[in-house]
């Protein structure tokens, strides 16, 4: 028996693609994604065991998955709005300053729900930030979440969207939770300018620029606040150690003004 009615394909998420659904039963919209057996199953368990461990409203809720012919159906959480860059490409604008108070001060929410339980979510960008109709701000898509467990007290893979990545995730140092603050700070100047600072090079040159190079910030620093560019500057710091964690950018004026989610209602 269908215990679901596909109903059309939202987009393309890591592994594979998202479909708007209708579970029969419950007659709730849900989210399914959609995996073809022959990827990386035991990276997509991985993914799934983290999202199944997850409950907040900062972060997308995963509710199961079963296998069907050659494809994993994974069942999360359906986000009405879609992602921010979505919305950005969609609106053919970028964001007011207003509306990215809003969305980081429930995104930093989701990174210090994850940070507490050592998760690191490794891949923070305005497309894995999902909107729903009341304006509530989602990470999304740990196509590549990496659990911090004790014995793994640092990571030392790069994986990830290059533009996004911390210094220290580049240079294969071994990285903890700070790093997805790096990836904030580029996600708030893309929301900002429409695209991350080298956006416009070969991902292969940014991965060669972004840890010789001193911070990335404001292309028109006139045209944003000072309280504004100072949290941008207080993600972007190249030493880890120094960099602020996502609970004490909660406290940094830029959020603590934010204007309530109802401004970014669908």
């Amino acid at each position: 028996e269908k215990v679901f009615d596909i109903m059309y394909k939202l987009g393309e998420g890591s592994y594979g693609s998202v479909y708007k659904a209708l579970h029969k039963e419950s007659t709730s919209i849900v989210a399914i994604k959609l995996v073809p057996v022959e990827s990386d199953l035991h990276e997509i368990i991985k993914e799934i065991s983290i999202m199944q461990q997850c409950d907040s409203p900062y972060v997308v809720r995963y509710y199961g998955s079963y296998f069907k012919q050659y494809d994993l159906w994974i069942c999360m959480e359906y986000c009405g709005a879609g992602s921010v860059s979505d919305i950005m490409r969609l609106l053919k604008k970028t964001l007011t300053e207003d509306e990215i108070a809003t969305i980081l001060s429930d995104t930093l929410k989701g990174l210090v729900y994850l940070h507490l339980r050592r998760k690191i979510h490794r891949d923070i960008k305005a497309a894995n930030i999902l909107l729903n109709t009341e304006g509530y701000a989602k990470l999304a898509d740990f196509g590549v979440a990496g659990q911090l467990t004790d014995t793994m007290a640092k990571r030392n893979t790069v994986i990830g969207t290059p533009f996004w990545m911390a210094p220290e995730v580049i240079e294969e140092i071994g990285y903890d939770c700070v790093a997805d603050i790096w990836s904030l700070g580029i996600t708030a100047l893309e929301m900002a300018e429409g695209k991350p600072p080298y956006g416009d090079i070969h991902p292969m040159r940014a991965i060669f620029m972004i840890p010789q190079k001193p911070p990335p910030s404001f292309r028109e620093p006139d045209r944003w606040s000072t309280e504004f560019i100072d949290f941008v500057s207080k993600c972007l710091v190249k030493d880890p150690d120094e960099r602020a964690t996502a609970s004490e950018l909660l406290e940094h004026e830029f959020i603590r003004n934010a204007k309530h989610r109802s401004i970014l209602k669908t």
